[in-house]
This record gives structure tokens, sequence and C-alpha cells, in this order.
């Protein structure tokens, strides 16, 4: 039930740059040493993670990237 007094929250529209930020898969070092389309950004990481007792999360692959929001 709302208020009578309350105010109805307005969405901000989703900009140009986020729209397909959340829609990149998230990939490990060995997925990225297989890749035939290599990018700057895994090379970064797989140097990172060669080096001994590195620990990592992965980094958003360019390659999975899917439709944006509307």
């Amino acid at each position: 039930m709302v208020k009578a007094g309350a105010a109805k929250k307005k969405k901000e529209p989703v900009s140009v740059t986020d729209k397909n930020r959340f829609n990149m898969k998230i990939v490990t070092s060995d997925v990225c040493e297989v890749c035939k389309m290599q990018c700057e950004r895994g090379i970064r990481y797989m140097k990172a993670m060669r080096v001994p007792g590195a620990v990592g999360n992965g980094v958003p692959c360019i390659l999975t990237k899917g439709k944006g929001y509307k």
C-alpha cells in the first residue's frame, strides 16, 4: 500500500557504457590461454597469474559481451 504523500522513485536510464558491462562473462587465465583472439586485458591478467602465489578472480571477457539493456 502506497501512502498518499509518498513520492515514487524514478528509474535512472542506464548509461551507454554500462549497458554491456554486466553482460560479460568472467573468465580465468586458463580460458585466456586457449583463446584465439587474445585481448590486452587478458594478456595482462595471464602475466599477473604466472607470478608464484598470485590469486585472481578473473577478468571480464570482451568476446562474451552480450546484448545490452533497453
